[in-house]
């Protein structure tokens, strides 16, 4: 068989509104890709609104990144010295369960200092967790995705936090 590269899950940067359109053509194209939304109820109707605006996260060997770039409306691979930027697959499975489990669910950026590294963990490093509010850090895209959580569903188990069953 030849040299199967891995799969790694790469941001793509696309132009303003146009998620939708290029996960279109990505399907046409077989590409397996993820377009996270969060749902929202706006006159009476609900409408999907990107959970990361002008991004679609794609899962690809890095020699079809020309399949990529070559898709109408796609900017660029979103770079990280010098290199496309990979997502681990924790933290896709993360943004996952937070728009599936949570109903108010946005993002925020935090500061990265130059120099400065950000463990990462295989469940995600929770940032600030009160009583109305969980933060989790997403270390490779630079920003925390931030839940409305109701208080009944946080407990702390001997030192570690638990969300509506999820261990952080």
């Amino acid at each position: 068989m030849f040299n199967e590269q891995p799969l790694a899950w790469y941001a793509v940067y696309t132009r303003a509104k146009c998620e939708k359109k290029v996960a279109d053509l990505f399907t046409r194209k077989k590409v397996e890709h993820y377009r996270p939304v969060k749902q929202l109820i706006r006159s009476r109707k609900i409408i999907e609104e990107p959970l990361f605006p002008s991004y679609v996260f794609v899962h690809i060997p890095e020699s079809r990144n020309w399949v990529v770039r070559e898709t109408d409306n796609v900017v660029n691979f979103v770079y990280w010295l010098g290199q496309p930027a990979v997502i681990p697959d924790h933290e896709i499975a993360l943004i996952r369960h937070f728009l599936r489990d949570y109903d108010e669910v946005s993002v925020e950026q935090f500061p990265l200092k130059a120099g400065e590294e950000r463990a990462s963990s295989s469940g995600g490093k929770i940032i600030q967790l009160s009583s109305t509010r969980v933060k989790v850090e997403l270390s490779s895209l630079g920003c925390m995705l931030v839940a409305k959580v109701p208080s009944r569903e946080i407990t702390v188990i001997a030192g570690n936090k638990t969300v509506n069953g999820h261990h952080y």
